[in-house]
């Protein structure tokens, strides 16, 4: 395979992998619209994501909305690498038609030109995510492992902020979460994840096209977009902190996330573009390590030397997730995918980046008002 499309490859995960495709010498087309929201309003200016790969690939703007763009950026490609999609929880709880239009939409018209019209694709990478599992996997003491279900607005009210036992409401312990673990997205946005991942493989396979679901965890590094209010802690934390601006830690700062660095992204996806052994699988990319948000907003105050009031505030989002690290047991031994960065060293990278960077306004507040309005932020 020589001709790799990406969509969403002017994006954070979208770019690195071009880069790397290229130095490997297949030639990259990237279909991307540019968003405003992740990009800013002049790309060509502020968008060091793309400027990273202006004259280096292909270049379509377009969007995954348009049976034409589609059709043009699959002419003679090889494989797809489709990562195009609207992300955030928060925000695909009220912008919701915009959601189920860019993600399963678009990845609708990709399998329909797919199954329909002339092509050369051979091979279909999709972008899933963690969202999908929900609130995750769970021990209870009493009934074994269980998925909790969305966690209840009158609890989180009065500050317990657990995942209880679907059956006796007991608090339950975290367990890490395997690709066999129940599917059971809280938001709109992990709906359409699960939708793109099932649709992709199911189709592909009807087709027979190889087809690979890679459920990537919180991924972050150099090259994030600071300007996205949305989605990102890092990146939302880092503009704040940069502003000047106070860090409101919701819930009681002990919920966690796998922080996944984007090198490590890059290696396990084209461990899934080049190996024959992921053709139909789905799998957890992530570093099998929980970190606590109160952790993060130290860490990145350490190393940007800025001492910012931290505040645990006990706000919540309806949506939210409380836990959720990868297993990452099946990727190591089916492709010998190998985290190379922990947190420490990741984030000593990605602070290093942030301080060379012309830092944006801070918009987290405008998102904050949104979700405010919309019922959404207790």
């Amino acid at each position: 395979m020589k001709n790799i499309l990406i969509t969403g490859g002017a994006g954070f995960i979208g770019s690195n992998i071009a880069l790397k495709l290229l130095d490997k010498g297949l030639r990259v087309t990237v279909l991307d619209n540019l968003s405003p929201q992740i990009h800013g309003e002049n790309p060509e200016i502020s968008s060091p994501l793309y400027k990273s790969i202006f004259d280096k690939v292909n270049f379509i703007k377009g969007t995954v909305t348009s049976k034409e763009d589609w059709a043009s950026a699959i002419k003679g490609q090889d494989a797809i690498i489709h990562l195009a999609a609207e992300t955030g929880t928060g925000q695909s709880m009220y912008e919701i038609q915009k959601y189920i239009d860019v993600n399963i939409g678009g990845t609708g018209l990709m399998l329909d030109i797919l199954a329909n019209n002339d092509h050369h694709i051979k091979k279909v990478i999709v972008a899933s995510s963690r969202a999908i599992y929900g609130e995750g996997r769970y021990e209870c003491p009493d009934h074994g492992i269980v998925y909790p279900t969305e966690r209840r607005d009158q609890e989180m009210a009065e500050g317990d902020f657990s995942c209880k036992c679907p059956v006796c409401n007991k608090t339950v312990s975290l367990l890490p979460t395997t690709e066999d673990s129940k599917i059971h997205p809280t938001s709109v946005y992990g709906i359409t994840k699960q939708n793109q991942e099932q649709m992709v493989l199911t189709v592909c396979k009807s087709l027979k096209i190889a087809a690979v679901a890679y459920r990537y965890q919180n991924v972050y590094g150099p090259g994030q977009s600071l300007s996205n209010p949305y989605t990102g802690i890092l990146s939302i934390f880092s503009t704040r902190i940069k502003n000047g601006n106070p860090i409101n830690i919701f819930e009681d700062g002990q919920e966690t996330r796998d922080f996944v660095f984007i090198e490590d992204v890059v290696q396990a996806t084209l461990l899934g573009l080049e190996n024959e052994k992921a053709d139909g699988q789905v799998y957890n990319v992530g570093t099998g390590c929980a970190t606590d948000v109160i952790t993060v907003a130290n860490t990145l105050s350490k190393f940007y030397n800025l001492e910012i009031p931290v505040q645990i505030s006990g706000n919540y989002r309806l949506g939210d997730i409380r836990h959720n690290f990868a297993d990452i047991g099946k990727i190591k031994s089916e492709l010998g995918f190998e985290p190379q960065w922990d947190f420490d060293k990741g984030i000593k990278a990605f602070t290093d980046w942030v301080n060379e960077q012309e830092i944006p306004e801070d918009k987290y507040e405008l998102s904050i008002e949104e979700m405010k309005n919309k019922g959404l932020y207790k």
